[in-house]
């Protein structure tokens, strides 16, 4: 198939096509990079939504019901569940396809399930392309779960125009240091299973670690980002600021999903009105650079490596037996890189 055929396809909303497409980006085919070449002006339409936070906070639930609601307004939808990598097939388990059958015979969403394979920062390296596929196929939503991993979560705060973090009650600690690491991602925060005990106390806890925060930055305003309760959205906020408000809400039960999709709704309304959005979306491309440039670097690194050095596996053996240097290793091959 001639380079940009499948692209082709893919910018006519086929989703075999798309399908194809991900799975080459997913297993890093080279040729995968000329069908992303030909669909990258096609890009940047598509308004792009981040889930985010611990395991077990009902992260896919919400996906799930948020599908409904953008469709029941007539949009269409992508879902890229990132999954845990499969111990066994090094491949995505699917649990959020699994939860979300729902909607598998409905022609506007498009569920892609992906593997994290290893990648700490809980998105897989082939996210941002998939996100383009997405976007390039027409889809006017793009919703990305993550897997939930603490502090590394700001990954899904530079994928993202807006990043809903999932809180739940009876984390015990966990939930500290979860909370920690992601006052600087969430545009909003969402208490889940709000019907169970202990809810009230998660949201009083988020508002006490903002106003901590509010008080260390110094501002007699707080920090750009201060809350609200209960899907209200902030009053007379200035253009230049977002106050991120925490909602509650029972997605197995179908409440406040709605207030959850008003409030996004209203948080891209400030992204546009402020200009933040076009911020975001310089941040995230450049990102996306750095990300492809350090591959590209590190793939030309190691066959370097490998042509005057021999194999890593055997480059490695000799470090452990302290026949070889690794400083004095990285240094030759970095220097004769940057030539």
């Amino acid at each position: 198939m001639a380079p940009g055929t499948l692209a082709d396809d893919v910018l006519r909303g086929d989703v075999r096509a798309a399908s194809r497409l991900m799975r080459r980006i997913d297993d890093a085919e080279p040729r995968a990079t000329e069908e992303l070449r030909a669909l990258f002006p096609r890009t940047g339409r598509a308004y792009v939504i981040g889930i985010t936070g611990p395991p077990g906070s009902g992260k896919s639930t919400i996906v799930d019901r948020l599908v409904a609601a953008l469709r029941k307004e007539g949009k269409t939808v992508g879902v890229i569940a990132v999954d845990p990598t499969s111990s066994f097939t090094g491949g995505a388990i699917l649990g959020d396809r699994i939860r979300m059958q729902g909607h598998a015979t409905d022609s506007g969403v498009f569920i892609r399930s992906l593997a994290t394979r290893g990648n700490l920062g809980g998105l897989s390296r082939a996210t941002g392309d998939c996100i383009r596929v997405m976007d390039a196929m027409g889809r006017d939503v793009v919703l990305v779960e993550t897997v939930g991993v603490g502090q590394d979560e700001i990954d899904v705060a530079q994928m993202a125009h807006t990043t809903v973090v999932v809180l739940v009650p009876g984390m015990g600690d966990d939930v500290q240091a979860i909370k920690a690491g992601i006052l600087e991602v969430a545009d909003i925060f969402a208490v889940n299973k709000a019907d169970l005990d202990g809810a009230d106390r998660v949201v009083r806890e988020l508002r006490s670690m903002l106003e901590v925060r509010r008080a260390a930055s110094g501002s007699p305003h707080g920090p750009a980002r201060s809350h609200s309760l209960a899907g209200v959205r902030p009053a007379a906020a200035p253009d230049s600021q977002w106050e991120p408000p925490i909602i509650k809400l029972s997605a197995e039960k179908d409440e406040g999903v709605d207030k959850l999709l008003a409030l996004i709704d209203s948080h891209r309304e400030f992204l546009d009105r402020s200009g933040e959005r076009k911020a975001r979306e310089r941040a995230r491309a450049a990102m996306q650079f750095i990300t492809l440039l350090r591959e590209r670097l590190m793939r030309t690194a190691l066959e370097k490596l490998e042509r005057e050095k021999g194999r890593l596996d055997d480059v490695a053996g000799r470090i452990a037996e302290r026949t070889a240097d690794p400083y004095q290793l990285a240094e030759e091959i970095a220097g004769e890189l940057g030539g």
